[in-house]
């Protein structure tokens, strides 16, 4: 089992781009499975089975293990051997069935599909700045990125044509699909408004003030709180709220918590957990549980 760990923990590295530390959360992790898994006479990761893993979780709430640790443990173990699965190195997934203890949280503020539709109608299509407004609250609801990747996207990161845009996240970067109505926000915005705000020549970022300069999140926010009031939402909304609503609403349409993951950008499936009371990879997985995919 020594061998699938070090390579998936080359895969954390190498494709996934994960930080160090959670690289060595999953480590750290995997390890004690396996030092378990060694007490009970077993070493290859062919013969774990769904039974020594629930007995392993049952140990572990027996050690007085807080319920966080203990999920956090489980989103390891799961990623780890649906990376397995997905590598043909095992034939069945003894983790899926593992199930986190609750975790007392808040549920992250969100809006409904219903108050998003109708915050996303309140851009003016009649002036410029109407167009790129409309085109940064859809491309933000679309792609569930945080306002700090929404505000320094260039435009050689938007591919109109096949509906995906580059988000980066300091070292790290991923490919995030968008739907049509991002789409057409976007490609109205690059036709009949972005110029009406170059001053300068050149200028590669895609949202711009009114002088010129790279859209600042404060600004965004501004906007954001501006539009929110036309709307008549009394919710004290944030950028923030927009990640979180995108990633319910996918959740609540049946996506599974590691598209969720691909999308937004979370390092590690422990992050997604939250969104895993909402529930009832692709493109087209996409199309199917975004609201306005």
């Amino acid at each position: 089992m020594d061998e699938e760990i070090r390579y998936f923990v080359t895969y954390l590295e190498d494709v996934k781009k994960a930080s160090h530390n959670t690289v060595m959360s999953y480590q750290s992790d995997l390890v004690k499975m396996m030092l378990y898994a060694r007490g009970q006479g077993i070493s290859s990761a062919g013969d774990i089975t769904a039974t020594l893993l629930n007995a392993y979780v049952l140990s572990l709430e027996k050690g007085g293990m807080a319920a966080s640790t203990i999920s956090r443990y489980i989103a390891s173990m799961k990623a780890f051997f649906e990376y397995l699965v997905r590598n043909r190195r095992i034939e069945e997934d003894p983790a899926f069935s593992l199930k986190a203890p609750k975790v007392e949280k808040h549920m992250p503020g969100i809006l409904t599909i219903q108050e998003m539709e109708h915050l996303l109608e309140q851009p003016s299509l009649e002036n410029p700045k109407g167009y790129r407004d409309k085109a940064m609250l859809e491309l933000l609801y679309a792609t569930g990125m945080r306002v700090s990747e929404l505000v320094h996207l260039g435009v050689r990161d938007l591919n109109l044509r096949f509906g995906w845009v580059i988000c980066r996240d300091g070292e790290r970067e991923r490919m995030v699909p968008f739907g049509s109505k991002a789409g057409l926000a976007l490609m109205q915005y690059m036709e009949k408004s972005r110029e009406h705000f170059l001053k300068e020549a050149g200028t590669e970022y895609l949202f711009l003030n009114c002088s010129g300069a790279p859209m600042s999140r404060q600004g965004f926010w501004k906007i954001l709180k501006s539009y929110a009031k036309k709307a008549g939402i009394e919710k004290d909304i944030t950028p923030r709220m927009f990640r979180h609503s995108c990633a319910a609403h996918m959740a609540s349409n049946g996506a599974e918590l590691h598209t969720i993951q691909e999308i937004l950008g979370y390092t590690d499936l422990m992050s997604t957990q939250v969104y895993a009371g909402f529930q009832k990879g692709t493109k087209t997985e996409y199309s199917r549980v975004h609201p306005r995919g």
